[in-house]
This record gives C-alpha cells, structure tokens and sequence, in this order.
C-alpha cells in the first residue's frame, strides 16, 4: 500500500487587543514577633484596604487573594567577635490581593489614591488585560489555522498538486501574556512621571498600549495529483 504523500505547514495568529480590563496587584507585608500578631496584623490591613475601595463600588468579594503566607524570618547579626549569625526576627506575612474593574481612569484615579493612603503601606502594581481571554485565545487559534491553509494552498497550487483531506493539526498554548504593565509609585516615592494630584484622588492620564499576542498552529494535509 502505497504511503501517502502529506503537505505539513506551520501557520502564524496575530492579534492587537485594546485592554478593557484594569487589574490593580496589591500586597500587603509585615514582621511580627509572634505568629498569632502576624495574622491579626495582616487581617487588620486587609480589612484597612476593603473599606478604603468599598465606596468606589466594589463588593467584599471584589477585593480577591492570590497569595497568602506566613513565613518564619531571619536577619544576618554580627557579634562581638565579627562572626555572623542568623537571628530570628519574627513572623512575616504576605497577602497578595486583586482588583478588577473596567478601564476607567477616573476611578483607577480615586481607586489608587485610597489605597495608597489607607492604614496598610502596601505594594501596587497596575495591569491591563480583557475581560475575555478566552474568546481571543479562539480568535488567535482560528487565525493560525486560517494562515497554515492559505500556505498550503499557495504550496499546492505551484507543485501542481491537489490539496486534500486535513490528516492532523498540532497545537500546544504557548502561554503567552495577555497582560500589559503600568508602574505605580506611591507619592512618597515618587518622581518624575508621578500621577498629577486633585481632591482625594490622582489625575490618571493613562492611554494603556495595545496587547499584542502570538501563537502558531502546524497543521497536516494529504495531497494528491491535480
């Protein structure tokens, strides 16, 4: 039996999204002397950061947890005769926490300066993504297929061959970032390009790029004669 003849052609998806979605990355951190004083410290914190967002719109469970620890810490002690030691220091905790909102610069504005002046001295970071990463997943796959047949049937057509029957298609997520990131500095620390300030909130004039994403799809043919 004769082997079949195949045609395998690697095809390439590319979008440009406009981001719809605001994730605010907040974290809280600390060190207590003991472990009981490190959760109630972090439990007051985090109850500090859900009343500063709450009359902004946002319900308890808004506020979600991607991470939460608590780790025994050391510090590095010289002696009296120079020698180093490790000294335990205490209970760190680490609460880790999202927001999510649609992108509005006047509420990301009042939203961050909350936040930054509540009782809970935390990290910020500011992302921007869509709302529906699964919809363009599929919409960059469908592109990826739809490239791979438009080379094949380019191939096909100047070896004087027949494009037939699809015998596989090979595809693994690359895991690509439908992310794109804003620094934030805290007013204490910041400087040039620090957000301007108005009544109880900072002037956000944030235009967040375009996310760009690829991924490829290999798909394979059976060919024939013309």
């Amino acid at each position: 039996m004769a082997e079949k003849r195949v045609i395998r052609v690697t095809g390439y998806g590319q979008l440009k999204l406009p981001p719809d979605l605001t994730r605010l990355m907040i974290g809280l951190t600390g060190t207590e002397k003991e472990y009981a004083q490190a959760l109630t410290r972090c439990e007051e914190k985090t109850r500090a950061l859900r009343e500063a967002v709450a009359p902004f719109g946002f319900a308890e469970e808004d506020l979600k947890t991607t991470e939460f620890r608590v780790d025994t810490r050391y510090e590095s002690e010289q002696d009296k005769h120079g020698n180093w030691r490790q000294v335990f220091a205490g209970y760190q905790y680490t609460h880790r926490l999202k927001l999510e909102f649609p992108v509005d610069n006047d509420r990301l504005g009042k939203v961050l300066y909350a936040v930054a002046h509540a009782d809970t001295v935390p990290e910020i970071s500011l992302q921007y993504t869509v709302a529906d990463v699964e919809a363009a997943k599929n919409s960059l796959i469908g592109k990826a297929v739809e490239d791979a047949r438009e080379k094949a049937a380019i191939l096909t057509q100047a070896a004087d061959v027949a494009l037939g029957d699809v015998l596989s298609i090979n595809y693994a997520e690359n895991g690509m970032r439908f992310e794109t990131d804003t620094m934030f500095l805290r007013e204490e620390s910041a400087a040039f390009g620090a957000p301007r300030m108005k009544a109880a909130s900072y002037d956000m004039a944030v235009q967040p790029d375009d996310i760009t994403v690829r991924d490829s799809v290999t798909v394979v043919w059976e060919i024939g004669k013309a």
